[in-house]
């Protein structure tokens, strides 16, 4: 079973940057695809980063595009959040997740992080 423990998050200002970092602790790491996700007081869980294939390609929603971007270090058991440009409507928790396949279905994410929070403030 994978263990994920994300940090990074804080309060910041909105424009400001975060790396938000989710550790993994399954030595098949690499085997996982990993996917952002985040939920606002009140509101349904969203996917706001997932990679689509192996060549890299990643799906962000419009609320993100532009201004997200995910990666991750194998070596490292990490995936990471890039965040930019960051807006009073990005607060909300984020959440690290892993799934066996390429997919933008949050049912097929088994595995999830406790999640960190982001504040942005205007």
């Amino acid at each position: 079973q994978v263990q994920l423990v994300e940090s990074g998050g804080g309060l910041v200002q909105a424009g400001d940057s975060l790396r938000l970092s989710c550790a993994a602790s399954e030595r098949t790491f690499s085997s996982y695809v990993m996917g952002w996700f985040r939920q606002a007081p009140g509101k349904e869980r969203e996917l706001v980063a997932t990679p689509t294939r192996s060549d890299g390609s990643a799906y962000y929603p419009d609320s993100v595009k532009g201004r997200f971007t995910i990666s991750r270090d194998n070596a490292k058991n990490t995936v990471y959040l890039h965040m930019n440009s960051l807006k009073p409507e990005d607060t909300a928790v984020y959440y690290c997740a892993a799934a066996q396949v390429f997919t933008t279905n949050t049912r097929l994410y088994h595995y999830w992080g406790q999640g960190t929070q982001v504040t942005v403030s205007s």
